[in-house]
């Protein structure tokens, strides 16, 4: 965001651009505040225990979306949407594991793996991570190497893996501007890197901006929860809904991903 600031002004207006960001920023941490606290509802469980045949393992990596924070109940957070919606589509029962950190960075996806049981092989993991590294101001390179090494320690144990990759920034109206708009860019540019780090790591990537961007824009009351920066109990659904074609292709369950998803490179 710095190095955006510095493309749109020259000299010494370029110190009071940045101390005008630096302003809003601070404003905007007031009014977001911390409503919903910093514990999302525990959501890991067997889901659909009624079904037959061996639980399908789904990891949740990544950060407050990942792990659900928004969500009043935990059949409303995303993992539990997603455990839900592949148990439906599979007619299996579907085991959710948390292991998402609330105000995660990309560099923190090593220590989340790190904290698993060595014997554990889940199925399918999906990450959704990037929005920490935005305003933190991360640069684009180590955070997507970050998400590469992740991926790549995934699929080395048959996993397989599926990104949900930065939602926009753009979106959350409590920020000021220009410093939405900043964030907009910033996050729309690492968005489109880790769609290519994960396709070549092997991973599905969904663009969250494309596919359930537009939900958020059309209808910021139902799909923001109270602090109007993390999803609603309906955002998550909507979210769940988006990531869940990939999910199933990444389980070999489906063969083709719609519009905002784009499949691993051929190795």
């Amino acid at each position: 965001m710095g190095a955006a600031v510095a493309g749109v002004t020259g000299g010494g207006g370029f110190y009071g651009a940045r101390e005008l960001l630096h302003r809003q920023a601070e404003h905007a941490r007031r009014l977001i505040g911390k409503p919903l606290g910093e514990t999302p509802p525990q959501a890991d469980r067997v889901w659909k225990s009624s079904y037959e045949g061996r639980p399908v393992e789904l990891l949740l990596l990544g950060d407050s979306i990942a792990a659900g924070l928004g969500a009043d109940r935990r059949k409303e957070t995303l993992g539990a949407r997603l455990a839900k919606g592949l148990a439906k589509r599979l007619g299996r029962p579907v085991r959710l594991r948390t292991v998402a950190v609330v105000g995660s960075e990309s560099a923190a996806l090593a220590a989340q793996l790190d904290g698993l049981p060595a014997t554990y092989r889940p199925d399918v993991a999906v990450i959704v991570v990037g929005g920490n590294d935005v305003t933190h101001r991360v640069p684009v390179a180590d955070s997507v190497e970050s998400l590469a090494v992740c991926i790549r320690r995934l699929r080395a144990v048959g996993t397989g893996v599926v990104v949900g990759t930065c939602p926009d920034l753009g979106l959350l109206r409590p920020v000021p501007q220009p410093l939405r708009s900043l964030g907009s860019r910033a996050s729309r540019q690492l968005a489109a890197a880790q769609e290519v780090a994960a396709v070549v790591a092997g991973a599905y990537a969904v663009s969250l901006a494309r596919v359930v961007g537009p939900f958020f824009i059309t209808n910021p009351d139902e799909m923001f929860s109270l602090d109007r920066f993390h999803p609603s109990p309906l955002g998550y659904k909507r979210t769940a809904s988006a990531l869940l074609p990939s999910v199933l292709a990444a389980l070999g369950a489906a063969e083709e991903v719609p519009f905002g998803h784009l499949a691993p490179v051929p190795v």
